[in-house]
Protein backbone atom coordinates (compact mmCIF):
# COMPACT_ATOMS: atom_id res chain seq x y z
CA UNK A 1 0.00 0.00 0.00
CA UNK A 2 1.41 3.68 -0.64
CA UNK A 3 2.66 5.14 2.09
CA UNK A 4 -0.04 8.25 2.20
CA UNK A 5 -3.08 5.70 1.66
CA UNK A 6 -1.70 3.46 4.62
CA UNK A 7 -1.48 6.45 7.33
CA UNK A 8 -4.77 7.36 5.92
CA UNK A 9 -5.95 4.06 7.05
CA UNK A 10 -4.42 4.12 9.96
CA UNK A 11 -5.71 7.40 11.42
CA UNK A 12 -9.14 7.07 9.85
CA UNK A 13 -10.34 4.91 12.71
CA UNK A 14 -9.42 7.62 15.42
CA UNK A 15 -11.34 10.27 13.14
CA UNK A 16 -14.37 7.84 13.32
CA UNK A 17 -14.62 7.40 16.52
CA UNK A 18 -14.22 10.77 17.56
CA UNK A 19 -17.19 12.36 15.16
CA UNK A 20 -19.09 9.37 16.50
CA UNK A 21 -18.82 10.07 20.29
CA UNK A 22 -19.56 13.75 19.18
CA UNK A 23 -22.65 12.50 17.38
CA UNK A 24 -23.44 10.51 20.08
CA UNK A 25 -23.48 13.41 22.94
CA UNK A 26 -24.92 15.96 20.64
CA UNK A 27 -27.67 13.49 20.26
CA UNK A 28 -28.12 11.97 23.29
CA UNK A 29 -27.28 14.40 26.16
CA UNK A 30 -27.64 17.71 23.92
CA UNK A 31 -23.76 18.81 24.34
CA UNK A 32 -23.04 21.88 22.27
CA UNK A 33 -20.04 20.74 20.16
CA UNK A 34 -17.29 21.97 22.25
CA UNK A 35 -18.71 19.99 25.23
CA UNK A 36 -19.45 17.34 22.92
CA UNK A 37 -15.50 17.28 21.83
CA UNK A 38 -14.24 17.44 25.04
CA UNK A 39 -16.28 15.04 26.45
CA UNK A 40 -15.71 12.25 23.49
CA UNK A 41 -11.51 13.14 23.76
CA UNK A 42 -11.18 12.36 27.87
CA UNK A 43 -13.76 9.44 27.09
CA UNK A 44 -11.41 7.71 24.52
CA UNK A 45 -8.01 8.54 26.20
CA UNK A 46 -9.48 7.60 29.14
CA UNK A 47 -8.06 10.25 31.39
CA UNK A 48 -10.15 10.26 34.00
CA UNK A 49 -11.85 14.10 34.13
CA UNK A 50 -14.85 14.35 35.53
CA UNK A 51 -18.08 15.05 32.73
CA UNK A 52 -18.82 18.35 31.43
CA UNK A 53 -22.71 18.00 32.48
CA UNK A 54 -23.89 14.70 34.81
CA UNK A 55 -24.89 12.18 32.82
CA UNK A 56 -27.97 10.40 31.74
CA UNK A 57 -28.32 6.69 31.87
CA UNK A 58 -28.73 6.39 28.48
CA UNK A 59 -25.72 8.84 28.60
CA UNK A 60 -23.75 6.52 31.18
CA UNK A 61 -24.73 3.60 28.60
CA UNK A 62 -23.20 5.19 25.76
CA UNK A 63 -20.13 6.38 27.40
CA UNK A 64 -19.37 2.62 28.40
CA UNK A 65 -19.87 1.33 24.84
CA UNK A 66 -17.83 4.47 23.63
CA UNK A 67 -14.67 3.28 26.48
CA UNK A 68 -14.97 -0.04 25.28
CA UNK A 69 -14.82 0.51 21.19
CA UNK A 70 -12.50 3.44 21.56
CA UNK A 71 -9.77 1.44 23.62
CA UNK A 72 -8.97 -0.87 21.05
CA UNK A 73 -9.48 1.36 18.12
CA UNK A 74 -7.04 3.85 19.74
CA UNK A 75 -4.43 1.27 21.26
CA UNK A 76 -4.40 -0.42 18.25
CA UNK A 77 -3.94 2.38 16.09
CA UNK A 78 -1.03 4.40 18.04
CA UNK A 79 0.54 0.94 18.09
CA UNK A 80 0.75 0.30 14.24
CA UNK A 81 1.82 4.01 13.71
CA UNK A 82 4.64 3.55 15.75
CA UNK A 83 5.47 0.51 14.22
CA UNK A 84 5.25 2.07 10.88
CA UNK A 85 7.01 5.18 11.70
CA UNK A 86 10.01 2.80 13.24
CA UNK A 87 9.74 0.48 10.71
CA UNK A 88 10.03 2.95 8.14
CA UNK A 89 12.70 4.56 9.60
CA UNK A 90 15.15 1.51 10.69
CA UNK A 91 14.36 0.11 6.62
CA UNK A 92 15.93 3.51 5.15
CA UNK A 93 18.42 3.42 7.56
CA UNK A 94 19.66 -0.14 6.57
CA UNK A 95 18.82 0.79 2.99
CA UNK A 96 21.15 3.47 2.73
CA UNK A 97 23.87 1.44 4.82
CA UNK A 98 23.44 -1.58 2.63
CA UNK A 99 23.65 0.75 -0.56
CA UNK A 100 26.93 2.42 0.57
CA UNK A 101 28.54 -0.64 0.84
CA UNK A 102 28.54 -0.80 -2.70
CA UNK A 103 29.38 2.42 -3.26
CA UNK A 104 32.46 2.21 -0.94
CA UNK A 105 33.89 -1.23 -3.23
CA UNK A 106 33.13 0.93 -6.41
CA UNK A 107 36.31 1.79 -8.42
CA UNK A 108 36.32 3.68 -11.99
CA UNK A 109 33.09 4.62 -12.04
CA UNK A 110 31.25 7.28 -13.02
CA UNK A 111 29.49 10.40 -10.55
CA UNK A 112 26.23 12.07 -11.88
CA UNK A 113 25.42 15.05 -10.15
CA UNK A 114 22.00 16.23 -11.31
CA UNK A 115 18.97 13.86 -11.99
CA UNK A 116 17.14 16.08 -14.64
CA UNK A 117 16.58 15.25 -17.85
CA UNK A 118 20.54 14.72 -19.21
CA UNK A 119 21.33 13.33 -16.21
CA UNK A 120 18.65 10.39 -17.02
CA UNK A 121 19.09 9.97 -20.08
CA UNK A 122 23.30 9.71 -18.84
CA UNK A 123 22.14 7.38 -16.70
CA UNK A 124 20.51 5.08 -19.22
CA UNK A 125 23.29 5.19 -21.74
CA UNK A 126 26.32 4.50 -19.21
CA UNK A 127 23.64 1.06 -17.62
CA UNK A 128 23.27 0.46 -21.63
CA UNK A 129 27.34 0.09 -22.23
CA UNK A 130 27.79 -1.46 -18.58
CA UNK A 131 29.64 1.31 -16.48
CA UNK A 132 29.05 1.60 -13.45
CA UNK A 133 27.15 4.70 -11.70
CA UNK A 134 26.44 6.92 -8.86
CA UNK A 135 24.00 9.53 -8.41
CA UNK A 136 23.70 12.51 -6.71
CA UNK A 137 20.79 14.17 -5.97
CA UNK A 138 19.12 16.29 -3.41
CA UNK A 139 15.38 17.26 -4.46
CA UNK A 140 12.63 14.95 -2.70
CA UNK A 141 11.00 14.54 -6.63
CA UNK A 142 13.94 13.98 -8.47
CA UNK A 143 14.74 10.94 -5.52
CA UNK A 144 11.27 9.74 -6.31
CA UNK A 145 12.38 9.16 -9.87
CA UNK A 146 15.11 7.01 -8.86
CA UNK A 147 13.73 4.99 -6.67
CA UNK A 148 11.01 4.23 -9.31
CA UNK A 149 13.52 3.77 -11.91
CA UNK A 150 13.64 0.43 -14.06
CA UNK A 151 17.44 0.32 -13.14
CA UNK A 152 18.68 -0.61 -9.81
CA UNK A 153 20.64 3.18 -9.18
CA UNK A 154 23.23 3.29 -6.71
CA UNK A 155 22.67 6.97 -5.08
CA UNK A 156 23.25 9.63 -2.24
CA UNK A 157 20.60 12.18 -1.66
CA UNK A 158 22.56 15.69 -0.83
CA UNK A 159 24.30 18.52 -1.93
CA UNK A 160 26.73 17.50 -4.52
CA UNK A 161 28.91 20.66 -4.21
CA UNK A 162 29.84 19.91 -0.87
CA UNK A 163 33.13 17.41 -0.22
CA UNK A 164 31.55 15.14 2.55
CA UNK A 165 28.99 13.91 -0.23
CA UNK A 166 31.66 13.46 -3.07
CA UNK A 167 33.17 11.70 -0.78
CA UNK A 168 30.44 9.42 -0.27
CA UNK A 169 30.18 8.74 -3.66
CA UNK A 170 33.96 7.72 -4.13
CA UNK A 171 35.28 10.90 -5.73
CA UNK A 172 39.08 9.72 -4.95
CA UNK A 173 38.21 5.94 -7.23
CA UNK A 174 35.95 7.34 -9.95
CA UNK A 175 36.98 7.73 -13.13
CA UNK A 176 34.71 10.74 -14.48
CA UNK A 177 31.87 13.12 -13.17
CA UNK A 178 28.75 14.04 -15.13
CA UNK A 179 28.15 17.94 -13.59
CA UNK A 180 24.14 17.85 -14.37
CA UNK A 181 22.88 20.28 -11.83
CA UNK A 182 20.20 22.62 -13.54
CA UNK A 183 22.32 25.52 -12.05
CA UNK A 184 25.25 27.13 -14.08
CA UNK A 185 26.39 28.71 -11.11
CA UNK A 186 27.06 25.21 -8.72
CA UNK A 187 27.76 23.15 -11.99
CA UNK A 188 31.24 25.61 -11.66
CA UNK A 189 31.11 25.21 -7.77
CA UNK A 190 30.84 21.62 -8.44
CA UNK A 191 33.69 21.42 -10.65
CA UNK A 192 36.01 23.55 -9.22
CA UNK A 193 35.33 20.94 -5.49
CA UNK A 194 35.68 17.17 -7.48
CA UNK A 195 39.18 18.98 -9.15
CA UNK A 196 40.55 19.82 -5.99
CA UNK A 197 39.63 16.42 -4.74
CA UNK A 198 40.29 14.57 -7.82
CA UNK A 199 42.95 16.30 -10.35
CA UNK A 200 42.88 12.85 -12.70
CA UNK A 201 38.83 12.98 -12.53
CA UNK A 202 37.38 13.52 -16.38
CA UNK A 203 34.90 16.10 -15.86
CA UNK A 204 32.08 16.38 -17.95
CA UNK A 205 29.56 19.97 -17.03
CA UNK A 206 26.00 21.54 -18.84
CA UNK A 207 25.98 24.79 -19.27
CA UNK A 208 22.85 26.86 -20.19
CA UNK A 209 23.65 30.08 -20.55
CA UNK A 210 26.05 31.55 -22.78
CA UNK A 211 29.32 32.28 -21.53
CA UNK A 212 29.10 29.45 -18.66
CA UNK A 213 30.99 27.34 -20.85
CA UNK A 214 34.47 29.42 -20.67
CA UNK A 215 33.97 29.45 -16.95
CA UNK A 216 33.26 26.32 -16.62
CA UNK A 217 36.35 24.91 -18.70
CA UNK A 218 38.30 27.51 -16.12
CA UNK A 219 36.46 25.89 -13.12
CA UNK A 220 38.82 22.30 -14.74
CA UNK A 221 36.09 20.83 -16.55
CA UNK A 222 37.23 18.32 -19.65
CA UNK A 223 34.26 18.81 -21.74
CA UNK A 224 31.11 21.33 -21.59
CA UNK A 225 28.10 20.62 -23.29
CA UNK A 226 25.93 23.03 -24.14
CA UNK A 227 21.89 20.73 -24.72
CA UNK A 228 20.01 23.67 -26.50
CA UNK A 229 23.45 24.20 -28.48
CA UNK A 230 23.75 20.79 -29.49
CA UNK A 231 19.64 20.32 -30.16
CA UNK A 232 19.83 23.10 -32.60
CA UNK A 233 22.18 21.57 -34.81
CA UNK A 234 21.09 18.58 -34.88
CA UNK A 235 17.84 19.83 -36.01
CA UNK A 236 19.54 21.42 -38.92
CA UNK A 237 21.60 18.39 -39.80
CA UNK A 238 18.58 16.27 -39.74
CA UNK A 239 17.32 18.64 -41.97
CA UNK A 240 20.57 18.65 -44.59
CA UNK A 241 21.55 15.25 -44.02
CA UNK A 242 18.66 13.12 -43.06
CA UNK A 243 20.15 9.65 -44.04
CA UNK A 244 23.61 10.59 -42.37
CA UNK A 245 22.38 11.22 -39.21
CA UNK A 246 19.94 8.23 -38.93
CA UNK A 247 23.31 5.91 -39.42
CA UNK A 248 25.31 7.23 -37.44
CA UNK A 249 22.55 6.99 -34.60
CA UNK A 250 21.73 3.63 -35.43
CA UNK A 251 25.03 2.47 -34.88
CA UNK A 252 25.63 4.62 -31.75
CA UNK A 253 22.59 3.49 -30.16
CA UNK A 254 22.75 -0.08 -30.98
CA UNK A 255 22.36 -2.74 -28.48
CA UNK A 256 24.84 -5.11 -26.76
CA UNK A 257 24.32 -7.92 -29.77
CA UNK A 258 24.62 -5.09 -32.97
CA UNK A 259 27.43 -3.17 -34.06
CA UNK A 260 28.59 -0.16 -32.15
CA UNK A 261 31.71 2.26 -31.99
CA UNK A 262 33.98 1.69 -29.28
CA UNK A 263 37.16 3.24 -28.30
CA UNK A 264 40.37 0.83 -27.49
CA UNK A 265 43.55 3.03 -25.65
CA UNK A 266 46.68 1.48 -27.18
CA UNK A 267 48.70 1.66 -23.79
CA UNK A 268 49.68 -1.67 -23.89
CA UNK A 269 50.13 -1.95 -26.95
CA UNK A 270 53.66 -3.61 -27.87
CA UNK A 271 56.81 -2.48 -27.96
CA UNK A 272 57.08 -4.05 -31.31
CA UNK A 273 54.20 -1.74 -32.72
CA UNK A 274 54.43 1.14 -30.77
CA UNK A 275 56.21 4.04 -33.30
CA UNK A 276 55.25 2.00 -36.30
CA UNK A 277 52.49 1.93 -39.22
CA UNK A 278 49.49 1.52 -39.08
CA UNK A 279 49.45 -1.19 -41.78
CA UNK A 280 52.04 -3.20 -39.17
CA UNK A 281 48.95 -3.47 -37.09
CA UNK A 282 46.57 -4.15 -39.56
CA UNK A 283 48.72 -6.87 -41.04
CA UNK A 284 47.42 -8.93 -37.83
CA UNK A 285 43.93 -7.75 -37.47
CA UNK A 286 41.80 -10.58 -38.70
CA UNK A 287 38.87 -9.89 -35.80
CA UNK A 288 36.63 -8.39 -38.35
CA UNK A 289 36.98 -5.09 -36.57
CA UNK A 290 37.45 -1.90 -38.67
CA UNK A 291 39.44 1.20 -37.32
CA UNK A 292 37.75 4.29 -38.52
CA UNK A 293 39.57 6.60 -36.57
CA UNK A 294 42.54 7.83 -34.13
CA UNK A 295 42.79 10.84 -31.46
CA UNK A 296 46.23 11.02 -30.99
CA UNK A 297 48.50 12.24 -28.10
CA UNK A 298 48.91 15.36 -29.01
CA UNK A 299 44.88 15.57 -29.06
CA UNK A 300 44.31 15.40 -32.96
CA UNK A 301 41.70 13.78 -34.80
CA UNK A 302 42.61 11.43 -37.51
CA UNK A 303 39.68 9.92 -39.45
CA UNK A 304 39.73 7.40 -41.76
CA UNK A 305 44.00 7.41 -40.94
CA UNK A 306 45.73 6.56 -43.92
CA UNK A 307 48.30 3.16 -43.36
CA UNK A 308 51.68 4.83 -42.83
CA UNK A 309 49.99 6.68 -39.59
CA UNK A 310 52.05 6.49 -37.43
CA UNK A 311 51.04 4.46 -33.98
CA UNK A 312 51.93 5.39 -30.03
CA UNK A 313 50.93 3.83 -27.28
CA UNK A 314 49.53 7.44 -25.83
CA UNK A 315 46.72 7.02 -28.72
CA UNK A 316 43.30 6.07 -28.93
CA UNK A 317 41.49 3.38 -31.51
CA UNK A 318 38.10 4.35 -32.98
CA UNK A 319 37.03 0.95 -34.09
CA UNK A 320 33.65 0.07 -35.98
CA UNK A 321 31.94 -3.73 -35.12
CA UNK A 322 29.96 -6.38 -32.93
CA UNK A 323 31.03 -6.66 -29.66
CA UNK A 324 32.77 -10.13 -30.14
CA UNK A 325 34.60 -8.60 -32.92
CA UNK A 326 35.89 -5.53 -30.64
CA UNK A 327 36.57 -7.83 -27.99
CA UNK A 328 38.27 -10.04 -30.50
CA UNK A 329 40.75 -6.83 -31.09
CA UNK A 330 40.93 -5.60 -27.37
CA UNK A 331 42.47 -9.31 -27.15
CA UNK A 332 44.62 -8.86 -29.75
CA UNK A 333 46.36 -6.36 -28.76
CA UNK A 334 46.85 -7.93 -24.91
CA UNK A 335 48.22 -11.04 -27.46
CA UNK A 336 50.61 -8.67 -28.87
CA UNK A 337 52.01 -6.96 -26.50
CA UNK A 338 52.99 -10.60 -24.83
CA UNK A 339 54.38 -12.27 -27.60
CA UNK A 340 55.98 -10.40 -29.80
Amino acid sequence: MPKKNRILWLVLPIVSIIIFGILGYIIIEHYNFRDALFMTIITITTVGFREVHPLSDIGMYFTSFLIIISFGIFAYTITALTQYIVDSVFRNYFKIKKMQKKIDKLSNHVIICGFGRNGKQALIELTMHKVPVVVIENEAAQIQQIQECQYEVLFIEGDATQDETLELAGIRRAKALIAAINSDAQNVFLTLTARELNPKLTIIAKASEEGSDIKLRRAGADNVIMPDKIGGRRMARIVAQPDVVEFVDNIIQQGDTNVLIDEIPLQNISDYLNGRALRDFESYNDTGAKIIGIKQQNKIFLVNPLPETILSNRDKLFVLGTVKQINNLKQLIAELNVHV
